[in-house]
């Protein structure tokens, strides 16, 4: 078989693209042959050497221009001259540009169109669809991807990762975390996604640390359309899927729209999710004019399992079980269900134990072309949540909860079992705007934003076993949160010469944020902080040829605390700063793409985990003088044959902090005293930051329409905290996946999509995220719990998709 590949006979494809008007050949249009791609060279030239004989779709895409497609047999060499018709409407992607790199931009970034996102979306939140993209590790709490789902870039979390949806900050103001579940199947309406790894480009919203995730959501569409998607997979997952496009009306109006849910019991025990949403878009397109309306939201309601599952019970210890009993004082039911259940252990038993929440997002985008050289761009947003998580608590006191004691019989009750209600009511809403100036050889961007948010939060006791009349709606604790968030930039490449372009970007950005009220234990809260931050970035972008080119680039980025370092903290939390170096090598050829990147993050005071955590499991942090990332990351992809393809990536990284003091506490052996214990540490590794992630894409096509993939992904060992102890760490694993898929298309359906997909082929049994934390009782009592995260055995999902 190698023989018959090495000897097979193989052409050339060239041609040069034109602008159809004025016969004005085209730089930089992007031409796909299969998963060959390549941009035009100066003459508007391309050239793919040593194409196999086959059957292929040519594609050809420049902004401002239609999209061209063609059917294209090779059998011997094949010289093309296609013409692009200018595209006579604005393109939504000029909602998005200001925030995005460009090839001109010196900086790391991955990029995934919808096809490739279709083929990844089997309804798993979107963390598992950016799976297999460099430097990324995802986690899921109920197992299985669908729930509560977070993902890490560069070891950096969800706090550190900038989001934004059509430009518009989608990271929640105070936590700055970003909740998938509250925006389910927002796949469904993506048009493509861009990852920038490391500080990127100035950006709307939170301090990129580790990253910026930029969606783009569904764009217009000439033709009608319909689609319907079905999935079914193991603990009962369902999706359902209807989504809808009437294509261009009366040459200038377009709208699309889609309905979803999701269900499913999860793999962890009762943790199971009920997920609903929607997505409706409205557009008026001309020439030199867009408006946009965009209606997107979700509803979740996902029984908790937030509180991960010991160590102990997932290694089958059973004198560490019945440590883990005593230590947290559990009762019987509680003791036998840790005893019993295994590997899927759910702390919680109460059947409502759920989070309830729904959220909103209204959005209007006009961009308007004021003149040949000038874009304009500006967006309105609001963004309205609400919900509440809901707990069985174990003989809780009274007093926590600002309640008389009760007295029955002469006998004074101060405790009881009871059910309380934790709500958030937060109203976020602010505009964005960019101008993009474009002439000769100059590209600059200036843009920014305004945000306000308002955030209540409140509890409410809704039952007692033993209690006094308790007046519906009564509160025992009620805070405020407000946040502004105001940032101006100014970004410029200046292509110096043919070979050479640099650029430039100035960001300013001020925060006022304060807290009132009173807190969930009762504590006062009075907060007030301001900060103004000053984000320069500076790099060059040096062509070797018109297939390849060297970047370079140096950024700042500040970043304010989020809400619990400063409610929780017991000092006042300093921010932080990341100093940024990119530097690599990317290049284009007939059938393979190839990216180098070498990265250093340098950090002053990183907010890190002291390894201790709040009364609701959240960790808490403190800050570090000096720490830092300093890694490499592999990206590429090869046509190894007409039939075969491969993509993969890696990164090899080292992640330290400089000196770091973990905090026990000792209460004394009985319990009776109070006192903090510091253990020093130097040169540690930070938490969940492994030093190998591994990603690979295989791809098998036999025949047309039918794809056979095996995806794979290892991750080295990640530690729950900053002390290097490693008994305190995730064991690395490597996962892999299988994925059918094939398409057909017929007269009445335009095409019908079938794909089965079996994860964790090897039935690895494994964690991807935990925590941990320890205390004393004297010097003879020491307790020290991890809490992992474990993650489905071997599974499947089955869907059914059909476009009309």
């Amino acid at each position: 078989m190698l023989f018959t590949i090495q000897t097979q006979a193989q052409f050339t494809v060239s041609g040069i693209v034109k602008d159809a008007e004025t016969n004005e050949r085209l730089q930089g249009a992007s031409v796909l042959i299969s998963s060959m791609a390549m941009p035009t060279n100066a003459e508007g030239g391309f050239t793919f050497n040593a194409v196999r004989p086959g059957k292929y779709l040519l594609q050809v895409t420049f902004i401002g221009f239609e999209k061209y497609e063609q059917q294209l047999v090779v059998d011997k060499d094949v010289k093309l001259e296609i013409s692009l018709a200018p595209d006579l409407y604005m393109a939504d992607e000029v909602i998005v540009s200001a925030t995005r790199a460009s090839e001109n931009t010196p900086t790391t970034y991955s990029s995934l169109d919808k096809e490739t996102i279709r083929e990844n979306n089997l309804g798993q939140d979107l963390p598992f669809v950016l799976n297999w993209t460099p430097s990324l590790v995802t986690t899921s709490d109920a197992g299985a991807g669908v729930g509560y789902t977070g993902l890490r870039i560069r070891g950096s979390d969800a706090t550190r990762i900038n989001v934004t949806i059509n430009g518009i900050p989608l990271n929640d103001s105070e936590s700055q975390s970003v909740y998938w579940v509250d925006i389910p199947d927002i796949a469904s309406s993506t048009e493509n996604i861009q990852i920038q790894r490391g500080v990127g480009t100035s950006t709307n919203g939170a301090g990129a640390f580790g990253g910026t995730i930029n969606l783009q959501t569904n764009s217009k569409k000439k033709e009608a359309y319909g689609e319907i998607i079905n999935t079914y997979g193991s603990y009962d997952t369902w999706r359902h899927t209807l989504g809808f496009g009437t294509g261009l009306i009366k040459d200038h109006w377009s709208f699309d729209g889609r309905l979803s849910r999701i269900t499913s019991d999860g793999y962890i025990d009762r943790a199971s999710s009920e997920l609903s949403s929607y997505y409706l878009a409205g557009g008026y397109y001309a020439k030199n004019t867009l408006v946009k309306a965009i209606i997107f939201g979700g509803k979740e309601r996902t029984y908790q399992s937030w509180y991960g599952t010991p160590e102990a019970v997932l290694n089958g210890d059973a004198e560490g079980i019945e440590a883990v009993i005593a230590n947290n004082g559990l009762n019987e039911a509680q003791a036998e269900n840790m005893r019993t259940a295994g590997r899927t252990f759910n702390w919680y038993l109460y059947e409502d134990q759920v989070d309830d929440y729904q959220q909103d997002h209204y959005q209007l985008h006009v961009s308007q072309r004021i003149n040949d050289d000038l874009l304009g761009n500006v967006s309105l947003h609001y963004t309205k949540g609400q919900g509440y998580y809901e707990q069985y608590r174990y003989d809780d006191d009274f007093e926590d909860y600002n309640l008389p004691n009760v007295v029955i019989a002469n006998e004074t009750i101060e405790s009881s079992d009871l059910i309380r209600r934790r709500w958030l009511d937060n109203d976020y809403y602010g505009f964005t705007y960019s101008f993009d100036y474009n002439k000769q050889d100059w590209d600059i961007v200036l843009g920014g934003a305004y945000s306000r948010y308002e955030g209540g939060h409140f509890g409410r006791v809704i039952w007692a076993e033993f209690a006094p009349n308790i007046p519906k709606g009564t509160e025992y604790y009620n805070n405020d949160g407000d946040k502004s968030d105001f940032n101006t930039f100014i970004k410029a490449n200046y292509q110096v010469s043919s070979k050479l372009n640099v650029f430039g970007d100035l960001q300013y950005r001020n925060i006022n944020y304060s807290v009132s009220g009173v807190d969930n234990d009762l504590r006062s809260l009075n907060v007030e902080a301001s900060y103004n931050f000053f984000n320069p970035k500076f790099g060059a972008v040096f062509a070797i040829n018109d297939l390849s080119n060297l970047y370079a680039s140096y950024s700042v980025a500040n970043r304010e605390p989020v809400r619990t370092d400063f409610i929780d903290s017991p000092v006042t939390p300093k921010h932080e700063t990341l100093y940024n170096v990119e530097a690599g090598y990317r290049k284009r050829g007939q059938n393979y793409q190839v990216q180098i990147n070498q990265y250093l993050m340098a950090y002053k005071n990183q907010l890190v985990l002291t390894g201790e955590l709040n009364d609701v499991g959240s960790p808490l942090r403190t800050n570090v003088e000096a720490s830092y990332r300093l890694g490499l990351e592999l990206e590429g992809q090869v046509q190894l044959t007409q039939w075969l393809r491969w993509m993969a990536n890696a990164a090899f990284s080292q992640n330290k902090i400089g000196e770091f003091n973990e905090v026990i506490y000792d209460y004394g052996p009985a319990f009776d005293e109070f006192n903090i214990i510091e253990n020093e540490y130097s040169n540690t590794d930070i938490a969940f930051s492994p030093n190998v992630i591994i990603g690979s894409q295989l791809t098998f096509i036999p025949a047309e329409g039918l794809e056979l993939s095996l995806l794979s992904k290892y991750v080295g060992k990640q530690y729950l905290d900053n002390t290097s102890s490693e008994d305190r760490a995730l064991s690395s694993y490597l996962i892999n996946d299988a994925r059918l898929s094939y398409v057909v298309k017929t007269k009445l359906v335009h095409n019908i999509a079938l794909t089965l997909q079996v994860n964790n082929l090897a039935n690895v049994e494994y964690a991807s995220n935990g925590y941990t934390f320890g205390y004393q009782g004297g010097s003879d009592y020491v307790v020290r719990e991890n809490y992992l995260y474990p993650q489905a055995t071997r599974n499947f999902l089955a869907s059914i998709a059909l476009k009309f």
